[in-house]
This record gives C-alpha cells, structure tokens and sequence, in this order.
C-alpha cells in the first residue's frame, strides 16, 4: 500500500508544472525556498543548454502548507514555465487562432513514434511537450519535501557522478560527509577533480561535433534505519521500488543497488558482508556494504547505495535518419533545443526520487498523521532496535 501519493502534471512549454503530494503528515516545517535550493541544483551543470538560461524555477504553494508548515492535507505546488511566453501561439489550451506547423518527423530515441502511435496523436508536439526531461522539475519539487521530512528523522540522500561518456572518477576513499561536500562543489557533482577536468573536455568534444553524452551516477542515503521494505510481497521490497523509481526518470537504461553487476562475476565469499556485533554500542555490524544497504528487500541499517545509468540525451544536432509520420518520406529528425549532457542534473533528480520512496517507506513503516507521532514512533522503533 502507497502511503505516500504524488502526481505531477504540465508540459514542457506550456503555463506551468504542477505536482499534488498527498500523504505527509502535519507539522513538517516547509518553505519554497526549501524546495527551490534544489531547483537550483538541477538546473545548473556543465553541457546543459539554452533552456537553463531562460527559466529561473521556483517553487509556489497552493495548498497544505500554511505559516511555514504543513496541515497534514493534500501539498499542492507550481513551477511557473517562463519560456511560455514565446509558445503562446503553439501550447495554448484554447483553440489556435492561427494553424500551427506539425511536428512529424519522430526523433530516434524519444517518446515522439511510439507515444504518437498509442495516443493517436498526428501531431508529435503532442507526445513529445509531456515526454521531456522539463518534467523532472516536478519531481526534484516533490523530492525537495520528502528531503525535508527525511532529515526530521535523520536521513539524509546525495549523489555524485562517478563517470561521464569514458571518462570515469577514481574510487574514492573519502568519507560519505566529504564525498557529500566534494559533489555539492562540483559543477559536474563529481568528488574527483582531475577526472572531472576530463569530463569537461569529453563534453565540449561531443558538442564540437553535434552529438550528446551520458554518464553514471549514484545516489547514497545516510541514517536509514533497518527494517525498511518488505520480503513479503514483490512490491514492496525496497530494492525493486528504488530500482522502478530510478528507471523512470528519462534516459536512465540500467540501475543497480549495491555493488550490483559486478556480484554476477565474482564468487559468493568476494559478494555478502559479513555480519558482526559490537558489544560497546550493542549494534549489528557489517565492515563492508556490497548489498548496498538493502538485504531481502529490506533495509538493514547500512547506507543504501543505488547506482543508475544514463544513455546521450537523443537529440542530437547531428540528426539521425527517421521518417515522416505522414508522408513516410526520410528525412533527418527535427532537432530541439537540448543539452549536451545532463548528467550531473539527473542526479539531483535521482536523489529526488529516491527520497520519495524512503519517504513512502518511513511512512509505511511508522505511520503517523503528524510529525511529532512520526519521529515518536521512528524513536521509540530505534530503541526496540537497540534492545534485539
């Protein structure tokens, strides 16, 4: 069972994004400026585009939040699109005063062909408005609450890129606290400097000649408690709803939790983490975390570890070969204004999903229709947890 619901709506040129998060508790001191400092975040980067210039998001209450906190009631929030203003004349909701151009030359690797098909859409503009990563400033919205109920418990949820293109950051030895620091610093979100320099370049080489980058990144989260998720039925175990959660942000093609891939290679002995006690604290401990935080489903108190891949973004100014949906005639795919690589931005996404499903767990697992019976449950659960 969902115990915390979201939806987002609004397309990319049209008068807003809006979001409806139903299901945090009252009392969850929440400003738009808390949300809008990760707004910030995602908007920034090395290799975005055009876009990144013209809209300054920000974030607006409609309801559920009232003198600074929430009254437990459905969350309503706006992201104002100010490229709008130049769309009027082709994103209106009334009737179009004048005929509009259709799009119909498919992009490989979008939504344009397949969405046309299932939404009966002859007009790609139609697929493609909703389809586009302008969504996710939606989603970092609803992330940005669900960070905050989060840290009133002790969670706290980053990323950082660890590679782009064939460029990749050396392991680092850090500390999760300077792996934070060195990421937020970042204008890529990457702790190693040297390869972030090459990262750089592999990016202005790919724009130099027409073509886009991806790259992988991961999202660590710091204070969850053991006991999160479920081994009792497939949905709710932690891993699988991470992993869908990851999955769905745009261009994301392959996800892993823990060391993931790699355990396929390597011997059971070289996999799973040892278990230990430590009497002084009276704590079950592990000296590694191959699992990634996450065992049978559920979390087991070590940091949860997820790792995603993102694909070069589609479209590119080098256009593939497609065919007009109309005529069947080939052409080059229409181009859209794009970024060259926006890998550092999907990270900030993807701590953004990743705190709505510990959000939703937390809530699963303690309840509680305000804060204060929240952490009183989170609190009391911490002791029984000393006590086992």
């Amino acid at each position: 069972m969902t115990h915390l619901r979201w939806v987002t709506s609004g397309e990319s040129h049209g008068p807003r994004l809006t979001a409806i998060i139903e299901g945090v508790p009252s009392g969850l001191s929440l400003t738009a400026e808390d949300i809008n400092v990760d707004l910030a975040r995602r908007q920034q980067g090395y290799g975005r585009g055009g876009r990144m210039r013209i809209e300054t998001d920000r974030a607006e209450f409609f309801g559920g939040v009232r003198d600074g906190a929430t009254l437990g009631s459905p969350i309503t929030l706006s992201i104002v699109n100010l490229d709008h203003a130049s769309w009027l004349d082709r994103m209106s909701p009334a009737r179009f005063e004048a005929p509009v151009e259709a799009v119909t030359r498919p992009r490989p690797g979008h939504a344009d062909l397949a969405g046309g098909i299932k939404y009966d859409r002859r007009d790609l503009r139609d697929v493609l408005e909703r389809a586009s990563a302008r969504e996710t400033a939606s989603r970092t919205a609803v992330g940005a609450v669900c960070r905050k109920l989060l840290s009133a418990i002790g969670i706290d949820v980053y990323a950082h890129v660890i590679a782009i293109g064939p460029e990749a950051a050396a392991p680092t030895g850090d500390g999760l606290v300077e792996v934070r620091e060195r990421a937020r610093r970042s204008e890529l979100a990457c702790c190693d400097a040297e390869a972030e320099v090459r990262m750089r370049q592999a990016i202005l080489d790919a724009a130099h000649s027409g073509d886009t980058l991806g790259g992988v990144f991961e999202v660590i989260a710091t204070g969850v408690p053991v006991g999160l998720g479920s081994h009792i039925q497939w949905d709710r175990r932690l891993d699988g709803r991470l992993a869908q959660a990851l999955m769905s942000i745009q261009a994301i093609k392959g996800v892993e939790i823990g060391i993931g891939f790699e355990a396929a290679r390597l011997r059971g002995s070289f996999v799973h983490d040892p278990i230990g006690y430590d009497a002084s604290s009276g704590a079950f401990a592990r000296q590694s975390n191959r699992a990634g935080g996450i065992e049978g489903g559920i979390s087991n108190g070590m940091p949860v570890v997820c790792r995603a891949a993102m694909k070069p973004i589609a479209t590119l100014k080098r256009a593939l070969p497609s065919v007009d949906i109309r005529t069947k005639e080939k052409f080059d795919a229409a181009f859209e204004r794009s970024d060259v690589c926006a890998v550092a931005a999907a990270s900030v996404v993807a701590e953004a999903m990743v705190c709505a499903v510990l959000a939703d767990a937390v809530l699963e697992k303690f309840g509680g229709d305000s804060m204060r019976e929240l952490t009183r449950n989170v609190d009391g659960y911490r002791s029984q947890v000393r006590e086992y």
